[in-house]
């Protein structure tokens, strides 16, 4: 229930003010005062009227495929071979070149957007078994019971969002509402399929918004509830009081898999335009940077002077793109994007994704103590696909290349032992041929840095934006930062073909 907070109304007696609630002129009142509370003017007695309004719009989603199964051997096929006889076929098993397969499926959510049958949905509803493709039939079903083939229109796997249609006419429909103008606290129903039960509605409050789940991303960035929201429920819709739109349930968080109470719905602010891109067959257009950022946690923003959660760290910039054409460099800090505050609410990578592609924007920086305002002309966000190929492999360490590790001597500075690297350990670790560092060849189970997930094989590019070559420079970096008076310093760190990361270390006392 929305809740609307009053102030005590003053009286005036013999000329001086009194409060009604406290009798002292001024006085603060508590939050939750009795008389400081009143129920909002028209909250529901009961959702059943919105319920029965809205509940034929909302439909039942059922997806079939066919996969490979891998075939069973038959534990006799070895022993007929070998003595020269034919092996028998066993029930079920197919021969190789007729795989044996099963048919799988999924059921879910989604809403009616138009009259004539269009619908949204999360696209792992539709997405093929193997994450790739999409499933070989979609069955949309009404409350009516109803049943409907569905064509895949378009999908977006960036927002888990996808487009189907339907062939009918005069169909029941539901609009988008504005999701910015949501607010925690207000009452939201959901309607799905929950477990593959049919229609069914649960209602509560709007409990976070802008809530990450991931960390990462222009679409993690969710509308969190209360009301119950289960597997099945995926794709279906989440309603304001008006009966309007606001999110597409996606998502929840649960140790158990079952609803504990934390429901993630898409914003409608970003599922629209997604939504509306697809029916007009297009892709949907997203700004896009180029780079690789990381959060200021305590140690990063402890070791670059800056206060934390206040801006994002670029951890690396991909050659060609927006970043590197306007001079932007790694080890930058990313502070405001068209003037808005960078904070975890407000990513760059939520920020630039909803920046038209082609325009110009001014981003703030601040580089080795210094702000400056760079001018970035935004990019085309690539697919998933190729950004994929962007990040690479990790590929695996040849720790016989490292020598044989020994204990890290006490007092060791950040607890590691290090050597320069050569040819031979750069092939080792599979990493590129021109990377410049000291790697790490032994590390102190208990030290900070082992617990950021520092390892024998990782190699140290940089330590306070300072590039090291030899172990030398990595004590002489720390020992610089702790006469400055820092807890912690800023590694530049690499492993394998993956992206290099920032890490912040706190500085083992002496």
């Amino acid at each position: 229930m929305r809740y609307a907070y009053g102030v005590a109304m003053a009286l005036l007696l013999g000329g001086t003010a009194f409060s009604v609630a406290t009798g002292q002129a001024g006085a603060q009142v508590a939050q939750n005062a009795p008389s400081a509370i009143v129920p909002k003017q028209g909250a529901p007695t009961s959702f059943a009227d919105l319920a029965a309004r809205l509940q034929p719009a909302v439909v039942n989603i059922s997806t079939k495929q066919r996969v490979p199964v891998r075939r069973q051997v038959d534990p006799f096929e070895e022993f007929f071979r070998r003595f020269g006889g034919q092996a028998p076929q066993g029930q079920g098993q197919g021969q190789d070149n007729n795989p044996q397969t099963r048919e799988t499926g999924s059921l879910g959510s989604g809403f009616i957007i138009s009259p004539d049958g269009y619908v949204v949905t999360n696209n792992h509803l539709i997405q093929g078994a193997n994450g790739t493709g999409t499933v070989d039939s979609v069955t949309v079903i009404l409350s009516d019971r109803k049943e409907y083939p569905a064509r895949i229109i378009g999908r977006d796997s960036a927002s888990d969002l996808a487009l189907l249609k339907i062939e009918g006419s005069n169909l029941p429909y539901v609009n988008w509402g504005d999701s910015t103008r949501a607010r925690v606290g207000d009452w939201v129903v959901a309607i799905g399929n929950p477990y593959g039960l049919g229609g069914t509605v649960t209602a509560g409050i709007i409990s976070a918004l802008h809530r990450g789940i991931t960390g990462a991303g222009a679409y993690d960035r969710y509308i969190q509830t209360d009301a119950s929201i289960n597997m099945g429920n995926s794709g279906g819709p989440m309603f304001d009081m008006a009966g309007n739109v606001i999110g597409v349930n996606s998502a929840l968080i649960s140790p158990t898999g079952a609803s504990v109470g934390i429901g993630l719905a898409i914003p409608a602010e970003a599922a629209r335009p997604v939504i509306e891109a697809l029916r007009r067959g297009q892709r949907p257009e997203r700004g896009y940077l180029g780079v690789g950022l990381q959060p200021l946690d305590e140690n990063i923003a402890d070791a670059l002077g800056l206060p934390k959660d206040r801006g994002e760290l670029v951890r690396s910039v991909v050659p060609g793109e927006a970043a590197a054409k306007s001079g932007i460099r790694q080890g930058d800090v990313i502070v405001r994007v068209g003037g808005r505050e960078v904070t975890p609410d407000e990513t760059v990578s939520y920020l630039i994704a909803n920046t038209s592609v082609g325009s110009r924007v001014p981003v703030e920086v601040i580089r080795d103590g210094r702000r400056q305002t760079l001018q970035v002309q935004v990019g085309q966000r690539p697919t998933e696909e190729e950004l994929a190929k962007q990040v690479g492999g990790t590929g695996d360490d040849d720790q016989q290349a490292l020598g044989e590790e020994t204990p890290v001597a006490p007092g060791t500075a950040l607890g590691l032992s290090m050597q320069p690297l050569n040819p031979q350990i750069i092939r080792a670790l599979n990493l590129p041929t021109d990377v410049r560092g000291v790697v790490i060849t032994a590390i102190d189970p208990n030290s900070d840095a082992a617990s950021k997930g520092l390892r024998r094989g990782d190699v140290i590019i940089s330590v306070n934006r300072q590039a090291v070559t030899a172990p030398a420079q990595v004590l002489s970096a720390v020992d610089a930062a702790r006469r400055a008076g820092r807890s912690s310093v800023l590694l530049l760190v690499k492993r394998g073909q993956a992206p290099e990361a920032f890490i912040g270390v706190e500085i083992a006392q002496r």
